[in-house]
Protein backbone atom coordinates (compact mmCIF):
# COMPACT_ATOMS: atom_id res chain seq x y z
CA UNK A 1 0.00 0.00 0.00
CA UNK A 2 2.67 2.66 1.06
CA UNK A 3 5.29 1.71 -1.45
CA UNK A 4 8.75 2.95 -1.37
CA UNK A 5 7.74 4.63 1.91
CA UNK A 6 7.35 1.69 3.62
CA UNK A 7 10.49 -0.14 2.60
CA UNK A 8 12.30 2.48 3.46
CA UNK A 9 10.47 2.28 6.89
CA UNK A 10 10.85 -1.05 7.14
CA UNK A 11 14.89 -0.25 6.69
CA UNK A 12 15.05 1.92 9.23
CA UNK A 13 12.73 -0.45 11.88
CA UNK A 14 14.44 -3.98 11.36
CA UNK A 15 17.61 -3.21 9.91
CA UNK A 16 18.27 -0.18 11.54
CA UNK A 17 19.14 1.82 8.31
CA UNK A 18 18.24 5.03 6.84
CA UNK A 19 17.91 4.86 2.65
CA UNK A 20 18.45 7.36 0.75
CA UNK A 21 18.04 6.05 -3.00
CA UNK A 22 16.84 2.40 -2.98
CA UNK A 23 18.78 1.58 -5.94
CA UNK A 24 22.66 0.45 -6.16
CA UNK A 25 24.29 3.47 -8.52
CA UNK A 26 27.33 2.78 -10.93
CA UNK A 27 29.48 4.50 -8.32
CA UNK A 28 28.66 2.00 -6.38
CA UNK A 29 29.23 -1.10 -8.02
CA UNK A 30 32.61 0.24 -9.02
CA UNK A 31 33.52 1.02 -4.70
CA UNK A 32 32.70 -2.34 -4.68
CA UNK A 33 34.66 -3.82 -7.36
CA UNK A 34 37.79 -1.61 -6.09
CA UNK A 35 36.96 -3.09 -2.24
CA UNK A 36 36.60 -6.61 -3.07
CA UNK A 37 40.20 -7.99 -2.83
CA UNK A 38 41.72 -9.58 -6.45
CA UNK A 39 41.60 -12.87 -4.60
CA UNK A 40 38.35 -13.03 -4.02
CA UNK A 41 37.36 -11.73 -7.68
CA UNK A 42 39.40 -14.40 -9.14
CA UNK A 43 37.58 -17.34 -6.67
CA UNK A 44 33.94 -15.81 -8.06
CA UNK A 45 35.43 -15.97 -11.14
CA UNK A 46 36.24 -19.85 -10.99
CA UNK A 47 33.11 -20.10 -9.06
CA UNK A 48 31.34 -18.83 -12.03
CA UNK A 49 32.73 -20.60 -14.42
CA UNK A 50 32.03 -24.11 -12.66
CA UNK A 51 28.59 -22.96 -12.16
CA UNK A 52 27.72 -21.69 -15.61
CA UNK A 53 29.45 -25.13 -16.95
CA UNK A 54 27.25 -27.79 -14.82
CA UNK A 55 23.95 -25.45 -15.14
CA UNK A 56 24.48 -25.18 -18.95
CA UNK A 57 24.45 -28.61 -19.77
CA UNK A 58 20.38 -28.58 -18.01
CA UNK A 59 19.04 -26.68 -20.42
CA UNK A 60 16.30 -28.08 -22.00
CA UNK A 61 15.50 -29.49 -25.81
CA UNK A 62 11.88 -28.41 -27.09
CA UNK A 63 10.23 -31.51 -28.05
CA UNK A 64 7.69 -32.31 -31.42
CA UNK A 65 6.52 -35.61 -32.02
CA UNK A 66 3.85 -36.84 -34.29
CA UNK A 67 1.51 -39.11 -31.64
CA UNK A 68 -0.38 -40.14 -34.68
CA UNK A 69 -0.25 -39.29 -38.44
CA UNK A 70 -0.67 -35.51 -38.65
CA UNK A 71 -1.34 -35.65 -35.08
CA UNK A 72 1.96 -33.10 -34.33
CA UNK A 73 2.65 -32.69 -30.12
CA UNK A 74 5.26 -30.15 -29.11
CA UNK A 75 7.18 -28.99 -25.70
CA UNK A 76 8.38 -25.35 -25.63
CA UNK A 77 10.97 -24.14 -23.41
CA UNK A 78 10.58 -20.38 -23.01
CA UNK A 79 12.26 -17.94 -20.11
CA UNK A 80 10.09 -16.39 -17.54
CA UNK A 81 9.97 -12.15 -18.50
CA UNK A 82 11.10 -11.50 -14.70
CA UNK A 83 12.68 -12.64 -12.12
CA UNK A 84 13.37 -11.26 -8.84
CA UNK A 85 16.29 -12.93 -7.15
CA UNK A 86 17.13 -12.10 -3.36
CA UNK A 87 20.53 -12.37 -1.78
CA UNK A 88 20.90 -12.61 2.37
CA UNK A 89 23.38 -10.50 4.30
CA UNK A 90 22.03 -10.40 7.39
CA UNK A 91 24.55 -11.97 9.72
CA UNK A 92 26.53 -13.00 6.87
CA UNK A 93 26.61 -11.82 3.64
CA UNK A 94 26.44 -14.60 0.77
CA UNK A 95 27.98 -13.46 -2.41
CA UNK A 96 27.70 -17.23 -3.48
CA UNK A 97 24.05 -17.19 -3.46
CA UNK A 98 24.14 -14.49 -6.22
CA UNK A 99 26.09 -16.62 -8.27
CA UNK A 100 23.55 -19.26 -7.51
CA UNK A 101 21.45 -17.85 -8.74
CA UNK A 102 22.42 -15.21 -11.74
CA UNK A 103 24.28 -17.42 -13.42
CA UNK A 104 21.05 -19.77 -14.24
CA UNK A 105 19.23 -16.97 -14.38
CA UNK A 106 21.45 -15.72 -17.55
CA UNK A 107 21.62 -19.26 -19.01
CA UNK A 108 17.75 -19.69 -19.05
CA UNK A 109 17.54 -16.51 -21.03
CA UNK A 110 15.22 -14.11 -18.59
CA UNK A 111 15.03 -10.97 -19.99
CA UNK A 112 14.39 -8.71 -16.83
CA UNK A 113 16.74 -9.93 -13.92
CA UNK A 114 16.87 -7.76 -10.49
CA UNK A 115 18.14 -8.66 -7.01
CA UNK A 116 17.48 -7.39 -3.87
CA UNK A 117 19.81 -7.55 -0.53
CA UNK A 118 19.55 -5.98 2.77
CA UNK A 119 21.92 -2.30 2.90
CA UNK A 120 24.56 -2.44 6.32
CA UNK A 121 24.25 0.40 8.44
CA UNK A 122 26.08 2.43 6.17
CA UNK A 123 23.42 2.51 3.59
CA UNK A 124 25.37 0.47 1.40
CA UNK A 125 24.89 -2.84 -0.04
CA UNK A 126 27.67 -5.27 0.80
CA UNK A 127 30.63 -5.23 -1.62
CA UNK A 128 31.13 -8.77 -2.27
CA UNK A 129 27.45 -9.38 -2.66
CA UNK A 130 27.90 -6.36 -5.41
CA UNK A 131 31.03 -7.42 -7.28
CA UNK A 132 28.85 -11.16 -7.11
CA UNK A 133 26.35 -10.12 -9.60
CA UNK A 134 28.78 -7.43 -11.26
CA UNK A 135 30.51 -10.41 -12.70
CA UNK A 136 27.32 -12.46 -13.18
CA UNK A 137 26.19 -9.83 -15.29
CA UNK A 138 23.61 -8.20 -12.97
CA UNK A 139 23.15 -4.73 -13.26
CA UNK A 140 19.79 -3.74 -11.27
CA UNK A 141 20.27 -4.31 -7.21
CA UNK A 142 18.46 -2.57 -4.90
CA UNK A 143 19.34 -2.31 -1.22
CA UNK A 144 16.12 -4.15 0.70
CA UNK A 145 16.17 -7.08 2.60
CA UNK A 146 13.75 -9.08 4.62
CA UNK A 147 10.39 -10.31 4.25
CA UNK A 148 9.78 -6.43 2.73
CA UNK A 149 12.02 -7.10 -0.39
CA UNK A 150 10.08 -10.08 -0.73
CA UNK A 151 6.98 -8.27 -0.58
CA UNK A 152 8.34 -5.55 -2.88
CA UNK A 153 9.05 -7.68 -5.60
CA UNK A 154 6.00 -9.64 -5.76
CA UNK A 155 3.88 -6.58 -5.39
CA UNK A 156 6.08 -4.08 -7.14
CA UNK A 157 6.67 -0.05 -5.94
CA UNK A 158 7.24 3.23 -7.87
CA UNK A 159 11.44 1.66 -7.84
CA UNK A 160 11.35 -1.80 -7.58
CA UNK A 161 9.49 -3.55 -10.93
CA UNK A 162 7.22 -6.69 -10.10
CA UNK A 163 9.13 -9.75 -11.05
CA UNK A 164 7.36 -13.14 -12.06
CA UNK A 165 8.98 -15.98 -10.12
CA UNK A 166 10.92 -15.18 -6.77
CA UNK A 167 14.34 -16.76 -5.86
CA UNK A 168 17.02 -17.38 -3.01
CA UNK A 169 16.93 -18.54 0.29
CA UNK A 170 16.54 -16.86 3.54
CA UNK A 171 15.81 -16.70 7.25
CA UNK A 172 12.13 -17.64 8.45
CA UNK A 173 10.73 -14.26 7.78
CA UNK A 174 11.83 -14.14 4.07
CA UNK A 175 10.49 -17.94 3.95
CA UNK A 176 7.30 -17.00 4.91
CA UNK A 177 7.04 -14.05 2.99
CA UNK A 178 7.53 -16.22 0.24
CA UNK A 179 4.98 -18.19 0.98
CA UNK A 180 2.40 -15.73 1.49
CA UNK A 181 3.32 -14.15 -1.72
CA UNK A 182 2.94 -17.15 -3.77
CA UNK A 183 -0.41 -17.78 -2.22
CA UNK A 184 -1.65 -14.38 -3.30
CA UNK A 185 -2.84 -15.00 -6.80
CA UNK A 186 -1.78 -11.09 -6.90
CA UNK A 187 1.73 -12.24 -5.73
CA UNK A 188 4.29 -14.01 -7.24
CA UNK A 189 5.34 -17.38 -7.52
CA UNK A 190 8.57 -18.63 -5.56
CA UNK A 191 11.63 -21.17 -6.24
CA UNK A 192 11.24 -23.40 -3.07
CA UNK A 193 11.44 -23.07 0.59
CA UNK A 194 14.41 -22.44 1.57
CA UNK A 195 15.28 -21.62 5.16
CA UNK A 196 17.50 -22.05 7.67
CA UNK A 197 20.57 -24.52 6.80
CA UNK A 198 20.38 -28.21 7.66
CA UNK A 199 23.27 -30.81 7.35
CA UNK A 200 23.33 -34.98 8.00
CA UNK A 201 25.91 -36.48 8.03
CA UNK A 202 26.25 -40.58 7.44
CA UNK A 203 29.46 -42.18 9.02
CA UNK A 204 31.22 -45.04 9.77
CA UNK A 205 34.35 -46.30 11.82
CA UNK A 206 36.25 -45.27 8.93
CA UNK A 207 35.33 -41.46 8.99
CA UNK A 208 37.91 -39.31 10.31
CA UNK A 209 36.17 -37.12 13.25
CA UNK A 210 37.55 -34.16 12.82
CA UNK A 211 36.33 -33.71 9.46
CA UNK A 212 32.54 -34.53 10.53
CA UNK A 213 33.12 -32.02 13.81
CA UNK A 214 34.06 -29.61 11.49
CA UNK A 215 31.00 -30.48 8.68
CA UNK A 216 28.60 -29.96 11.35
CA UNK A 217 29.90 -26.42 12.54
CA UNK A 218 30.16 -25.12 9.08
CA UNK A 219 26.30 -25.43 8.67
CA UNK A 220 25.89 -24.91 12.59
CA UNK A 221 27.39 -21.33 11.70
CA UNK A 222 24.83 -20.28 9.16
CA UNK A 223 22.13 -19.59 11.39
CA UNK A 224 20.93 -19.97 14.96
CA UNK A 225 18.44 -22.30 13.57
CA UNK A 226 20.67 -24.13 11.45
CA UNK A 227 20.49 -28.36 12.31
CA UNK A 228 23.59 -30.53 12.13
CA UNK A 229 23.12 -34.41 12.54
CA UNK A 230 25.51 -37.32 12.61
CA UNK A 231 24.18 -41.11 12.14
CA UNK A 232 27.04 -42.93 13.02
CA UNK A 233 27.50 -46.75 13.02
CA UNK A 234 30.48 -46.45 15.43
CA UNK A 235 29.61 -44.86 19.33
CA UNK A 236 33.05 -44.21 19.39
CA UNK A 237 33.15 -42.18 16.30
CA UNK A 238 30.52 -40.41 17.12
CA UNK A 239 31.99 -39.65 21.10
CA UNK A 240 35.45 -38.02 18.99
CA UNK A 241 33.49 -36.04 17.26
CA UNK A 242 31.52 -34.44 20.22
CA UNK A 243 34.99 -33.73 21.40
CA UNK A 244 36.45 -32.67 18.03
CA UNK A 245 33.65 -30.23 18.17
CA UNK A 246 34.07 -29.17 21.92
CA UNK A 247 37.81 -28.55 20.68
CA UNK A 248 37.21 -25.90 17.56
CA UNK A 249 34.48 -24.00 18.86
CA UNK A 250 36.76 -21.69 20.68
CA UNK A 251 38.25 -20.81 17.49
CA UNK A 252 35.63 -19.98 15.51
CA UNK A 253 34.02 -16.24 14.85
CA UNK A 254 30.72 -16.57 15.20
CA UNK A 255 30.56 -17.87 18.77
CA UNK A 256 26.41 -16.48 19.32
CA UNK A 257 25.49 -18.08 16.60
CA UNK A 258 27.07 -21.20 17.30
CA UNK A 259 26.06 -20.95 21.15
CA UNK A 260 22.02 -20.86 19.25
CA UNK A 261 22.50 -23.45 17.10
CA UNK A 262 25.14 -26.32 18.71
CA UNK A 263 21.73 -26.88 20.82
CA UNK A 264 19.92 -28.54 18.05
CA UNK A 265 22.90 -30.39 16.96
CA UNK A 266 22.47 -34.66 17.64
CA UNK A 267 24.84 -37.05 17.37
CA UNK A 268 23.10 -40.19 17.02
CA UNK A 269 24.32 -44.03 17.37
CA UNK A 270 22.57 -46.27 14.93
CA UNK A 271 22.67 -50.07 14.41
CA UNK A 272 23.95 -50.34 10.44
CA UNK A 273 24.22 -47.86 7.10
CA UNK A 274 20.65 -49.11 6.12
CA UNK A 275 18.74 -47.90 9.41
CA UNK A 276 21.35 -44.17 8.80
CA UNK A 277 20.09 -44.10 5.31
CA UNK A 278 16.14 -44.99 7.05
CA UNK A 279 16.15 -41.98 9.19
CA UNK A 280 18.35 -39.87 6.58
CA UNK A 281 15.47 -40.29 4.13
CA UNK A 282 12.94 -39.68 6.62
CA UNK A 283 14.49 -36.10 7.61
CA UNK A 284 15.19 -35.36 4.13
CA UNK A 285 18.04 -32.69 4.95
CA UNK A 286 19.37 -30.22 2.68
CA UNK A 287 22.71 -31.12 2.67
CA UNK A 288 23.87 -35.08 3.03
CA UNK A 289 27.10 -36.28 3.49
CA UNK A 290 28.15 -39.89 3.26
CA UNK A 291 31.33 -40.43 5.00
CA UNK A 292 31.71 -44.25 4.48
CA UNK A 293 33.35 -46.61 3.27
CA UNK A 294 31.72 -47.00 -0.35
CA UNK A 295 29.64 -43.93 -0.53
CA UNK A 296 28.70 -44.34 -3.90
CA UNK A 297 26.89 -47.68 -2.85
CA UNK A 298 25.15 -46.12 -0.16
CA UNK A 299 24.33 -43.53 -2.64
CA UNK A 300 21.75 -45.67 -4.20
CA UNK A 301 19.35 -46.00 -0.90
CA UNK A 302 19.56 -42.23 -1.03
CA UNK A 303 16.06 -40.37 -2.62
CA UNK A 304 15.48 -37.30 -0.67
CA UNK A 305 18.03 -35.08 0.03
CA UNK A 306 18.93 -31.65 -1.26
CA UNK A 307 22.44 -32.25 -2.38
CA UNK A 308 25.01 -35.10 -1.60
CA UNK A 309 28.56 -35.78 -1.15
CA UNK A 310 30.38 -38.46 -1.43
CA UNK A 311 33.48 -39.36 0.23
CA UNK A 312 36.12 -38.36 2.63
CA UNK A 313 37.43 -35.24 0.07
CA UNK A 314 34.09 -33.62 -0.69
CA UNK A 315 33.34 -31.42 2.23
CA UNK A 316 30.06 -29.61 2.08
CA UNK A 317 31.42 -25.94 1.28
CA UNK A 318 32.49 -26.95 -2.25
CA UNK A 319 28.89 -27.49 -2.83
CA UNK A 320 28.21 -23.75 -1.18
CA UNK A 321 30.66 -22.13 -3.27
CA UNK A 322 32.65 -23.39 -6.06
CA UNK A 323 31.53 -27.12 -7.52
CA UNK A 324 29.00 -26.05 -10.19
CA UNK A 325 26.19 -27.53 -8.47
CA UNK A 326 23.37 -25.14 -6.95
CA UNK A 327 23.19 -24.37 -2.59
CA UNK A 328 19.86 -23.04 -3.02
CA UNK A 329 18.06 -25.80 -1.84
CA UNK A 330 15.10 -27.60 0.04
CA UNK A 331 14.88 -27.45 3.93
CA UNK A 332 12.25 -28.65 6.79
CA UNK A 333 11.80 -32.30 5.06
CA UNK A 334 10.71 -30.28 1.46
CA UNK A 335 13.24 -32.18 0.33
CA UNK A 336 10.71 -34.64 -0.04
CA UNK A 337 9.01 -33.07 -2.70
CA UNK A 338 11.35 -30.54 -4.16
CA UNK A 339 14.50 -30.01 -5.96
CA UNK A 340 17.76 -27.82 -5.75
CA UNK A 341 17.18 -25.22 -8.09
CA UNK A 342 17.98 -25.53 -11.60
CA UNK A 343 18.18 -23.57 -14.79
CA UNK A 344 14.61 -25.25 -15.80
CA UNK A 345 13.39 -22.86 -12.65
CA UNK A 346 14.08 -19.68 -14.54
CA UNK A 347 11.86 -21.30 -17.30
CA UNK A 348 8.64 -22.61 -18.44
CA UNK A 349 7.44 -25.18 -21.01
CA UNK A 350 3.69 -25.14 -22.90
CA UNK A 351 3.00 -27.17 -25.24
CA UNK A 352 1.80 -27.06 -28.87
CA UNK A 353 -0.91 -28.96 -30.93
CA UNK A 354 -1.51 -29.07 -34.60
CA UNK A 355 -3.39 -31.34 -36.78
CA UNK A 356 -3.93 -31.87 -40.84
CA UNK A 357 -7.68 -32.05 -41.58
CA UNK A 358 -7.14 -35.69 -42.10
CA UNK A 359 -6.25 -36.61 -38.64
CA UNK A 360 -9.15 -34.50 -37.26
CA UNK A 361 -11.00 -36.72 -39.37
CA UNK A 362 -9.56 -39.90 -37.39
CA UNK A 363 -9.34 -38.66 -33.61
CA UNK A 364 -12.22 -35.92 -33.80
CA UNK A 365 -15.19 -39.27 -33.34
CA UNK A 366 -12.57 -39.76 -30.51
CA UNK A 367 -12.42 -36.31 -28.17
CA UNK A 368 -15.89 -36.34 -29.56
CA UNK A 369 -17.11 -40.00 -27.50
CA UNK A 370 -15.17 -39.04 -24.63
CA UNK A 371 -16.66 -34.97 -24.75
CA UNK A 372 -20.14 -37.07 -24.29
CA UNK A 373 -19.03 -39.38 -21.82
CA UNK A 374 -18.65 -36.42 -19.31
CA UNK A 375 -21.69 -34.54 -20.29
CA UNK A 376 -19.67 -31.91 -22.41
CA UNK A 377 -22.00 -31.22 -25.55
CA UNK A 378 -20.20 -27.88 -26.44
CA UNK A 379 -16.70 -30.12 -26.24
CA UNK A 380 -17.94 -32.44 -29.07
CA UNK A 381 -19.60 -29.87 -30.86
CA UNK A 382 -16.19 -28.00 -31.28
CA UNK A 383 -15.03 -31.23 -32.96
CA UNK A 384 -18.14 -32.47 -34.86
CA UNK A 385 -19.03 -28.92 -36.43
CA UNK A 386 -15.30 -29.16 -38.10
CA UNK A 387 -16.10 -32.57 -39.32
CA UNK A 388 -19.31 -31.49 -40.90
CA UNK A 389 -17.11 -28.53 -42.76
CA UNK A 390 -14.21 -31.03 -43.95
CA UNK A 391 -17.19 -33.65 -45.23
CA UNK A 392 -18.87 -30.54 -47.14
CA UNK A 393 -15.66 -29.95 -48.62
CA UNK A 394 -15.30 -33.53 -49.43
CA UNK A 395 -18.74 -34.14 -51.19
CA UNK A 396 -18.07 -30.17 -52.99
Amino acid sequence: REGDAALRACAREFDGVELGALQVTSAEFAAALATVPAAALTAMGIAITNVRTFHAAQLPADLAIETLPGVRCERLWRPLRAVGLYVPAGTAPLPSTAIMLAVPAAIAGCPQRILCTPARSDGHADPGVLAAAHLCGIDTVFKIGGAQAIAAMAYGTATIPKVTRIFGPGNRWVTAAKQLVAADPDGAAIDLPAGPSEVCVIADESADADHVAADLLAQAEHDALAQAILLSTDAALARRVAERIRARLPTLSRQDTLAASLAHVRLIVVPDLPAAAAIAEQYAPEHLLLQVRAPRALLASISTAGSVFLGAWSPEPIGDYCSGTNHVLPTYGFARAYSGLSVTDFMRSMTVQELSAGALQQLGPVAMTLARLEGLDAHAAAVETRLASLAVESVA
